[in-house]
């Protein structure tokens, strides 16, 4: 039996599904949407989590393509790619449909 195209479309979002079921990831997902880019030590402003576990929760979703970094001055600064989001997103509503 061969997968059906929306499912095999669907593949796809799966590492982008997998980087946002973690609640820290979120967090920084929501953060970045709402506050634009920011450094590690932004995101890290206010919270308990230490920069070295914000670092590596910002690989995973880098890794998903739904970040992506760049440097400002001194900082690396780390910025939301929605147009990842919105595949995925488009991806799910076309299952739904069929």
């Amino acid at each position: 039996m061969s997968p059906r195209p929306a499912s095999a479309d669907l593949q796809r979002s799966v590492p982008i599904f997998a980087a946002l079921g973690d609640a820290t990831r979120l967090q920084v997902i929501a953060r970045l949407s709402t506050d634009g880019p920011l450094s590690i030590s932004e995101l890290t402003e206010g919270s308990e989590v230490t920069r070295q576990a914000v670092t590596k929760h910002l690989e995973v979703l880098a890794t998903a393509g739904l970040v992506r970094d760049f440097r400002q001055g001194r900082e690396r600064m780390f910025e939301l790619r929605t147009r990842q989001l919105e595949g995925a997103l488009e991806r799910l509503r076309k299952m739904v449909e069929e």
